[in-house]
């Protein structure tokens, strides 16, 4: 195998995925893998805009009966936004079921769905856990960069 390693590509996929605000990238050329995952555990990193607002709500929940939970407005919603422009898949392939329905409980870290971008599949994962509210796109549809995919209701 004669694949080189070009330290000023890698510099450039670096930058993309800094300007497309990119967290993982993966590519395989002709046998040669390269992965690159931007660590994103400090709480700057990811804009949590929904979860702050619904702490207050969450601690009148404790002292409310069962019922209360509709009341939650969207703007207490967190959304979860395309990192991409590309393909959107619900699920791993065509015959197995989406990874997430509405209503399901939802963990950091859990897959979500897919965005297929450039031939290479991303796995597009939750950084909040809740309960899934809304899915705004339909598998198998183009998306855009920054463009609604899920709103999860934080617990």
């Amino acid at each position: 195998m004669s694949s080189k390693i070009d330290y000023n590509e890698i510099n450039r996929l670096i930058k993309l995925m800094e300007k497309k605000n990119l967290s993982h990238f993966e590519i395989e050329v002709e046998g040669l893998k390269i992965k690159i995952s931007k660590n994103t555990s400090s709480p700057e990193a990811k804009p949590l805009p929904a979860v702050q607002p619904s702490l207050p709500s969450e601690e009148r929940r404790g002292s409310e009966p069962r019922e209360s939970p509709p009341e939650k407005k969207k703007d207490d919603f967190h959304y979860i936004l395309s990192p991409m422009v590309g393909t959107f898949f619900r699920a791993p392939d065509p015959s197995s079921s989406p990874f997430v329905e509405v209503g399901d409980k939802v963990k950091t870290n859990q897959v979500l769905c897919i965005i297929e971008a450039m031939k290479l599949m991303n796995e597009i994962e939750s950084d909040v856990e809740g309960i899934l509210k809304e899915v705004y796109v339909e598998s198998g549809k183009p998306i855009e960069y920054g463009q609604k995919l899920f709103a999860i209701q934080p617990f």
